[in-house]
């Protein structure tokens, strides 16, 4: 058995080999059925407008050969990369913030300890690569600077992109347009969204949001590194990577279509705890597990499981709940 999975990650101790075997003989078929579609849809001219089509093609996972180019024009930051040649190396060569250098700098080892191709050893050695792209990020966007999580974030981007310049533009496609807010200073965003997904539980799985009101557990405690992480480090690989074509293409509401699929598909296991740190125990495991791991059928749930979710609804819970952090504050 491979201890290091193809991206680079060091499988652990109780790593169920039998049933990942199985789940990825069967996901084989289906990822090679998906490649023949996808070479069809791009024709060799490396292009794609947005469609219901594409849109179903993406739910339904993009093949890794084709990820980074279709994250890339999807989300736009094909189109910013190309209107601003030669911007990111200017970046990395003009004056630095040495405050946010030694930010970057003590993060550096605390990235993927677990993944090969972040050691010191490993050659090339993605360090480097990453130190540039959040050095670079830091100075393109002075507001948000270095927060911590955006390590992770554009490491992963690293992984798949394999590319320095294509990763800052998918970083900034992210931090700047997809998600509100979730990395500045006050992270107001973030906070406003882990209130809007409470929100939502209380529409949608009620008994839970019952449960975690009566025994005082804040939904910061509990999904604040699903937010800040987008479930790296969380979900298996496969499942963050499906989740991620998705984000890319449709947006952050995909963030509470997973967070509301966890909840609602392991609710009678959530609703056994009786007390605060079993809250947290619950919530640490319905992450693991072939539910999650079966990342084709995971991604299937997440637009069926939590029902209807416009993004009307969710631009109207953020206003208010944004509403009520600042009133508080």
């Amino acid at each position: 058995f491979c201890r290091v999975d193809p991206y680079g990650f060091e499988r652990p101790e109780d790593f169920d080999y039998a049933s990942y075997e199985a789940f990825f003989s069967r996901y084989l078929v289906v990822l090679t059925r998906r490649a023949i579609k996808w070479s069809k849809l791009l024709k060799g001219n490396n292009s794609i407008q947005k469609s219901l089509k594409v849109k179903r093609y993406i739910r339904k996972g993009i093949p890794s050969e084709h990820r980074a180019l279709i994250w890339m024009i999807v989300s736009g930051a094909q189109a910013n990369m190309e209107q601003n040649p030669g911007y990111y190396q200017r970046l990395l060569e003009g004056e630095k913030n040495d405050k946010l250098l030694e930010a970057i700098k003590t993060d550096m080892n605390r990235t993927f300890p677990d993944n090969v191709k972040f050691r010191k050893t490993a050659d090339p050695c993605l360090q480097h690569t990453l130190y540039n792209v959040l050095v670079a990020y830091g100075h393109h966007n002075k507001a948000v600077g270095y927060c911590q999580g955006m390590n992770f974030i554009a490491g992963y981007l690293i992984l798949i992109t394999k590319n320095e310049e294509e990763s800052f533009w998918l970083l900034d496609a992210l931090i700047g347009r997809i998600l509100p807010d979730y990395y500045s200073p006050a992270m107001l965003g973030l906070k406003t969204d882990q209130e809007v997904l409470g929100e939502l539980v209380k529409m949608k799985v009620p008994a839970v949001a019952e449960l975690m009101e009566r025994h005082g557990v804040m939904w910061t405690l509990v999904v604040s590194r699903w937010f800040i992480c987008l479930f790296i480090d969380i979900l298996p690989v496969e499942t963050v990577l499906r989740i991620w074509d998705c984000l890319f293409y449709e947006g952050s509401k995909i963030i509470f279509r997973v967070a509301l699929t966890l909840i609602k598909q392991n609710q009678a296991f959530i609703l056994e705890a009786t007390n605060f740190p079993d809250i947290c125990d619950k919530f640490k495991q319905i992450t693991k597990g072939t539910f999650v791991t079966e990342c084709h059928s995971f991604m299937q749930k997440i637009f069926t499981d939590p029902g209807s979710l416009s993004m009307a609804t969710i631009n109207k819970l953020r206003e208010t709940c944004r509403e009520k952090l600042l009133s508080q504050g």
